[in-house]
């Protein structure tokens, strides 16, 4: 249908069906409309034809992702992994990738008699006297893998055991001692170290000998390189004595009526029969505690006429359970451990265990409570009901008066192991990443808006201009970069400023020390731009020259500027990562990739703890890698003389 008396011919619904079917039967006439035409022109617009050749690059496209997924892990990836600078922990120290410190095996779940963790490894009996272990079992410097049995322990014949530091020891019913893993400090069996050594020697009895009854044997305790074993109220005591400091006052101690021990990562503490308590050495007459009132005593004299029903000790403290249900927690509490909640009327806690920073409790109404560090879970099996709890050197246990196992709770492990610190690897790495990303980009966008005020100003107005900022570009292209950026991180490191202000100067000096050849590629193609007859007929029309200059020749070489950013911001990377592994750059304890792989110094870390510098170099690759595929591919893109793309 037309419109004459417009002039104008428009279609009908009859014709736009029409040469809907030609061209689905016959093809597309070559016959373009007014609207075609300037389809075409607009999809073949030069940012069109960028993109459409950029994302034709499955290499570069693979990067992109590849690089976007890094940032969002690094930037977004904080926000839900927390980390405390100040963290260390030596029990987690050099523990290589693993995820199995938290899952019980499957022989073990239905039938329950004991768990027992202190460090990296938890051990367990079942009812039917098989022993069972789990967590990262093999250590990397050593090479002991605890997972191995000695061949004295058959199935069905194990009555206690646990697990400390790096060894374990179990009882068999035949009354064996049998222990294994690192011996270093007498840890068990016979002494080999050196006689001068802080030591008490594993008693002979139990090296060569048996328990004669053992329906007398109560508990064995492991702690830091010391093991406890409890006999008929009696307690031998054997290992390192720096790591137990009242480990000789116990052994002298004639004691006959124990009913538990507890080790601390320093200390030794005994519950006897009658409710009342003991610690050798006299270490706790002159502490104090909190009680559930809120006022502040002396434990011993507040412990006087009062029956203490269970002891528990964390890796700094010990944990008294009264008769009446109330928890007394000595020691320094940096976890929250002494935030004991608070039971419903009528309901008291009847037993507790404890991990290496959290507590957990069971009340006579089968309530589960815990209280303490809860940086892996640990505490999330607050509110469960069950028979019994267990708690791990990091995880917590439920169990039913069947021995089943109902819940369970707390760290599964660590994905890429820890440092010689025990912080988490990946956490760090997170962290890391941001930090090296932060100063990379900040680097370049400094170096980046320097380079384009030189580079515009000398090329645009040349003359006198152009040589004196030419020569100021030579000036700082003659610094040595490495050795320069050294000595200012030196300078900064002995003078007392704060850590983010050192940050700050390092992301400027990066900035300011790396813009010359961007200045000197600018410069150039601004040199070929001012010729041009847009300029001239900018200049005609009375257009400022700085206008000229930022306004009409920069756009046209801002790809030039977008591709050197890319490449640089690599660079940067790169060099913030020299810096820092070189002990220059940002300093330890806040990680970035580079300080990360400072271990890689240490022969010892490069042989046995791999992940400690491999992850960090990973990641380190991988970003620069894809960095420089991205800046080549837009180098390869924008340039409308590229051979690829005619």
């Amino acid at each position: 249908m037309s419109d004459k008396k417009n002039g104008k011919k428009t279609s009908s619904a009859g014709g736009t069906l029409w040469r809907w079917l030609k061209r689905a039967f016959f093809g597309a006439s070559k016959e373009l409309t007014d609207d075609d035409v300037f389809a075409v022109e607009k999809l073949e617009s030069p940012s069109k034809l960028a993109v459409k050749a950029f994302f034709r690059r499955k290499l570069a496209v693979v990067a992109l992702v590849v690089l976007i997924s890094m940032f969002l892990l690094v930037f977004i990836g904080p926000l839900f992994l927390p980390m405390d600078l100040n963290f260390t922990d030596s029990n987690q120290a050099n523990i290589a990738p693993t995820m199995s410190m938290k899952s019980v095996p499957a022989g073990l779940k239905d039938n329950i008699s004991s768990i027992h963790g202190y460090a990296n490894f938890t051990v367990g009996v079942s009812r039917d006297n098989n022993l069972y272990i789990w967590g990262y079992t093999k250590d990397a410097l050593t090479k002991a893998d605890y997972s191995v049995f000695p061949e004295d322990i058959k199935e069905g014949n194990v009555l206690v055991a646990a697990s400390g530091r790096d060894h374990a020891i179990a009882v068999t019913k035949d009354g064996r001692v049998i222990g294994w893993g690192e011996n270093s400090r007498g840890q068990y069996g016979k002494f080999t170290g050196n006689e001068d050594d802080p030591i008490i020697e594993m008693p002979e009895q139990f090296i060569n000998g048996r328990i004669e009854d053992v329906s007398k044997v109560q508990d064995i305790v492991c702690g830091y390189q010391a093991t406890a074993l409890t006999i008929g109220g009696k307690v031998y005591m054997w290992g390192n004595t720096k790591a137990c400091l009242n480990m000789l006052d116990v052994d002298k101690a004639d004691i006959n009526n124990v009913k538990k021990v507890a080790l601390s990562n320093y200390y030794a503490l005994l519950l006897l029969d009658d409710g009342t308590i003991s610690c050798p050495g006299g270490i706790l007459n002159a502490e104090r505690v909190v009680t559930s009132d809120g006022n502040k005593v002396k434990l011993l004299s507040y412990l006087k006429g009062k029956k203490v029903a269970d002891i528990a000790a964390t890796k700094d403290c010990f944990i008294f359970l009264l008769e009446d249900g109330e928890v007394l927690v000595q020691g320094a509490s940096r976890y929250g451990e002494t935030d004991v909640p608070v039971l419903p009327a009528g309901e008291k806690l009847v037993s507790i265990s404890a991990g290496a920073n959290h507590i957990v409790g069971i009340s006579d109404a089968g309530t589960v409570y815990a209280w303490g560090s809860d940086s892996n879970g640990q505490c999330k099996v607050a509110g469960k009901t069950g028979a019994a709890v267990y708690a791990g050197a990091y995880q917590s246990y439920v169990v039913d008066e069947n021995g089943k196992l109902l819940a369970s709770s707390g760290m599964s492990g660590y994905l890429f192991g820890t440092d010689s610190n025990g912080r988490d690897t990946f956490t760090r790495i997170v962290h890391g990443g941001k930090m090296t990303m932060t100063i990379g980009a900040v680097a370049v966008i400094v170096s980046s808006v320097i380079a384009i005020i030189v580079g515009c100003l000398s090329g645009y107005f040349g003359g006198w201009v152009d040589m004196v900022l030419m020569r100021i570009t030579e000036i700082f292209s003659a610094i040595p970069f490495l050795p320069f950026a050294m000595m200012l991180s030196y300078v900064l490191t002995s003078r007392p400023i704060s850590e983010t202000m050192r940050i700050f100067i390092i992301m400027i000096i990066l900035g300011l020390l790396s813009w010359t050849g961007l200045a000197r590629m600018i410069r150039g193609q601004v040199l070929a731009e001012r010729e041009k007859e847009f300029v001239i007929a900018a200049k005609a029309m009375g257009i400022k020259e700085k206008r000229i200059a930022f306004k009409h020749i920069l756009p046209n070489v801002i790809s030039v500027i977008l591709v050197s950013m890319t490449l640089d911001f690599a660079g940067c990377l790169l060099t913030e990562s020299s810096l820092s592994y070189l002990g220059f750059g940002v300093q330890q304890p806040r990680p970035t990739w580079g300080n990360m792989l400072n271990g890689a110094n240490n022969s010892v870390v490069i042989q046995n703890y791999w992940w400690q510098w491999l992850f960090p170099a990973i990641f380190l690759s991988i970003a620069t890698i894809c960095i420089n595929i991205i800046g080549d591919t837009l180098r390869d893109v924008l340039d409308p003389k590229s051979s690829q793309e005619k």
